[in-house]
């Protein structure tokens, strides 16, 4: 592989600390535990690093995968497992510097002001990039009030979010079917939820009382590149469809064209190893300085993710943006702009 610098912004990791305590805190979930633990790299560092050194000059930024904690832990049990996971994956960064190039830290929002704390202690005394949001938050959308302690506090941190869809097969297609089928849920309901957080966490004015409020979504920021004529044009509109809301003072409380917002987001590149015609259109959209470089792995595969977007037509200093550059950037490491 070339010896081009690349800095992989998503990527789960269980420390074995953290797998034994969920465990212990939530035994119902055995099969995910039992799944997570099927996913070698995951775990296994040894396995990680062989994979790893097939890519030259390649870090990862490390973050916890699904589920959610607030998902199977109430709020006490559910920030200490957040603690035993940041300070692992502190230890982790390190003990591997040339490996992990930061961590993303957990919180467990059912505790909102308790996961501000938490996220505070994650990045001024272990180095934490960042922290890790899942949306929807335990059934709950991430504009409400409640939560807005947790984003007013990553914008003064100066620290972004990375955002992670969580929808489960438990949330059904069709009212007539008890389940998801066919795992929909995760190949369409994930960018789906993305795309959604995204948009009504613009309606409700984030971004206007944060404008330095750095948000990095999964997926190539889910359907909002693609559907920019129907969340723009479309949404103009919006309360023309719907009679039992007033939506009608939304768009004019926005300091700027709604649409403009859904590009203060940063998108990562973790298409699951597509091809290049979503990158495409997500470059387009997002812009060089937004987009940043992900793979998912393990779940997600890393040569296909690098391969991809070598193939994209950009130049080559906006490749080295999305590469490292702007990951650099965001992890506020003192080599940035090279």
């Amino acid at each position: 592989m070339s010896t081009q610098t690349l800095i992989d912004l998503y990527c789960h990791l269980s420390p074995e600390r953290y797998l034994q305590e969920m465990n212990k805190a939530a035994p119902k979930l055995g099969n995910i535990a039992a799944r997570l633990r099927g996913v070698t790299k995951i775990h296994d560092l040894e396995a990680r690093f062989r994979e790893m050194d097939e890519f030259g000059d390649y870090r990862q930024v490390i973050s916890l995968p699904n589920p959610p904690i607030e998902d199977f832990a109430s709020p006490g049990p559910g920030l200490t497992l957040a603690r035993i996971a940041n300070d692992a994956m502190a230890e982790l960064c390190a003990k591997y510097p040339d490996r992990f190039a930061g961590f993303v830290a957990a919180l467990a929002l059912t505790d909102v002001m308790g996961s501000v704390e938490e996220a505070k202690r994650a990045i001024n005394q272990l180095g934490a990039a960042g922290v890790l949001v899942f949306t929807p938050l335990a059934g709950r959308p991430l504009d409400e009030p409640a939560f807005e302690p947790l984003f007013a506090a990553m914008a003064q941190l100066d620290r972004p979010i990375w955002l992670h869809p969580a929808r489960t097969a438990a949330m059904p297609d069709y009212a007539s079917e008890q389940k998801s089928r066919f795992e929909m849920w995760w190949c369409f309901g994930w960018p789906y939820d993305t795309s959604v957080a995204m948009v009504r966490l613009a309606f409700c004015g984030l971004f206007d009382r944060y404008p330095g409020l750095k948000i990095i979504t999964h997926h190539l920021g889910g359907m909002i590149p693609y559907y920019d004529g129907r969340v723009g044009p479309g949404l103009q509109v919006l309360g023309a469809r719907t009679s039992d809301e007033d939506y009608s003072r939304i768009l004019p409380s926005l300091k700027r064209p709604h649409l403009d917002y859904m590009r203060d987001f940063y998108a990562d590149t973790a298409m699951f190893g597509g091809g290049v015609h979503a990158l495409r259109c997500g470059f387009e959209f997002f812009g060089a300085d937004r987009v940043v470089f992900a793979t998912d792995t393990p779940l997600g595969p890393i040569r296909p993710a690098i391969e991809a977007l070598r193939r994209l037509e950009i130049s080559d200093a906006d490749r080295a943006r999305i590469f490292s550059g702007n990951a650099l950037r965001l992890l506020k490491k003192a080599e940035a702009g090279g």
